[in-house]
């Protein structure tokens, strides 16, 4: 899958692409700009006193200035 980078889109780009992923219900892996990475479904991106912020189903909510990339994570393989 495609990683998509902040610095390379720009910051409205970026947040268009976190709000589809909250659209579509599916995971991304997250990359950090301090080097911490996750993968966690998008529930909303919402903007509090100035700052934008990515919402996570499992994870603490995300300033969008402190992340450095998304990528579409594969879903896990179903076991049969």
């Amino acid at each position: 899958m495609t990683r998509i980078c902040q610095d390379e889109v720009g910051r409205c780009d970026f947040i268009d692409v976190l709000e589809e992923a909250v659209l579509r219900h599916r995971p991304v892996a997250v990359q950090l700009r301090e080097g911490d990475s996750f993968i966690d479904e998008v529930v909303d991106v919402v903007t509090e006193q100035g700052d934008d912020f990515a919402v996570f189903k499992s994870h603490v909510r995300v300033s969008v200035g402190d992340i450095h990339s998304v990528t579409r994570a594969e879903p896990p393989m179903p076991r049969w």
